[in-house]
């Protein structure tokens, strides 16, 4: 009897989840199909053209602890284009001109590392080092996986272990909220013991910040891309999934023209509100209270000077609207436009009180802000600024919402979930995002291993 070939296997959504789980799928063996909406990858962490320049929607950092992350550039061959400190060293600004860094001393182990970095953190009075100390030595005991964590909140947890406003505002909040993208006082106690944990207490180099020197879009849509074709992965960009059915049936249109699979592997790798939309089914699985985790919005003020107004790569800002910069010059291509420029971006994260005001507010708040923080500033002539804004950007990481996280099993025959928004253990970040796609092509693997053949057939 001639061998029966296998189904292709479908992921949708040509985000970090879906690269992720295409190449996993890929590696295996298995024929794969990726579908993406639009015409690019990259999903959220994406670049695009503004006249000459070449712009991240969005300023994404991730730390040395990120394995999955860091491997998944390592897969696309682009982690040449990244940058990844020898030791965490983050510049801390404020309005009044005082400054710090929160940085760790090399050969110093964890978690005397912390201590080490604190006792340097003149942003804090030694009284509040002291209290900043303690704060981290309780955080570490928490345990991340432990589900009665989820019903507390950062800001709770640590005004219970000493932390006044001033540690709360100056140290902790410039760290939780811009990976949580929420406040401490709002933010899943869980889902920040994750972050402090791994990411400053038990390793001392794990906080080691990197980034991206070129274009996101170089990196998550450009080398995705090659990576993916060089595996063998059929990319097929411009193609809206318009249903998912019982049974693994995928059907896609790309303007005119329909195509259906009929499957048994589909990886729903988009975000929650998408994937239900894809298969309504979903709504009648225990999967359904993911339609409770909601979103969270991001902004991001891009500013570009007609002169050189800092050599800091990026900084973080307390007291001020301004929460993180960083100098996008070299990789958007300003040089080669305005020679003598410079291009900040700024990010506010847990943006619900901005993301809705107009640019002519927004605009010329931020300018000031950076007046306040960056003295060369005050003498350069702002060129121009434009505002983007990821209204969804997160889902929000807030009490109560570990409970709302699926795991990759969907509930439905050969429908499985990627996404950071599902139970990766990891906030809604880059690095769980690539957890996730991995975590949902593995599972597909292993029950496909176990489906008898006759079955399979």
């Amino acid at each position: 009897m001639p061998a029966v070939a296998e189904p292709v296997a479908i992921v949708v959504g040509g985000g970090l989840a879906g690269i992720a789980a295409a190449l996993r799928f890929a590696d295996a063996g298995r024929q794969v199909v990726l579908l993406e909406r639009r015409h690019r990858l990259g999903g959220l962490a994406f670049s695009f053209q503004r006249g000459p320049l070449v712009i991240d929607n969005g300023q994404h950092v991730f730390l040395r602890c990120c394995d999955a992350y860091r491997g998944l550039l390592l897969r696309l061959g682009v982690q040449d284009d990244v940058t990844l400190q020898e030791h965490l060293d983050i510049p801390v600004l404020r309005a009044d001109g005082r400054s710090a860094r929160l940085s760790r001393v090399p050969g110093v182990p964890a978690p005397a590392h912390l201590g080490a970095a604190l006792a340097r953190y003149r942003l804090l009075s030694v009284p509040n080092r002291a209290r900043a100390v303690r704060g981290a030595l309780a955080l570490r005991r928490l345990n991340p996986a432990d589900p009665t964590l989820d019903a507390q909140t950062l800001g709770g947890f640590l005004r219970a272990h000493g932390q006044n406003d001033a540690t709360i505002d100056a140290l902790w909040g410039v760290v939780a909220t811009a990976t949580l993208n929420l406040r401490p006082d709002e933010a899943s106690l869980a889902l920040a013991a994750k972050v402090f944990r791994t990411g400053l207490l038990d390793h001392a180099d794990a906080s080691d910040v990197g980034y991206s020197r070129v274009p996101l879009g170089q990196l998550h849509s450009v080398g995705a891309l090659r990576a993916l074709r060089a595996s063998g992965v059929e990319v097929l960009m411009g193609h809206r999934v318009e249903s998912i059915e019982a049974g693994a049936v995928v059907t896609a249109r790309a303007g005119s023209q329909q195509r259906t699979w009929d499957t048994d592997t589909v990886v729903l790798a988009t975000a929650h509100r998408e994937a239900f939309a894809a298969a309504p089914a979903l709504a009648q699985t225990p999967t359904a209270s993911a339609a409770g985790l909601g979103a969270t919005p991001i902004a991001n003020i891009h500013i570009i000077y007609d002169r050189h107004v800092t050599d800091l790569p990026f900084a973080a800002a307390v007291g001020s609207p301004v929460q993180w910069f960083f100098d996008r010059t070299e990789s958007s291509g300003l040089r080669g436009v305005h020679p003598k420029g410079q291009y900040l971006a700024v990010t506010v994260s847990a943006a619900d009180d901005i993301v809705a005001e107009s640019n002519r507010v927004l605009g010329p708040l931020f300018v000031e802000e950076l007046t306040r923080l960056l003295p060369d500033a005050r003498r350069a002539k702002v060129l121009e600024v434009f505002i983007t804004r990821e209204r969804r950007a997160t889902f929000r990481q807030a009490a109560g919402s570990v409970a709302l996280r699926p795991s990759s099993r969907s509930g439905l025959h050969g429908i499985w979930l990627a996404g950071a928004w599902t139970d990766t253990g990891w906030p809604d970040t880059m690095e769980g995002a690539v957890r996730s796609g991995i975590a949902a092509a593995e599972a597909a693997l292993e029950a496909q291993a176990h489906v008898p053949a006759e079955v399979a057939r």
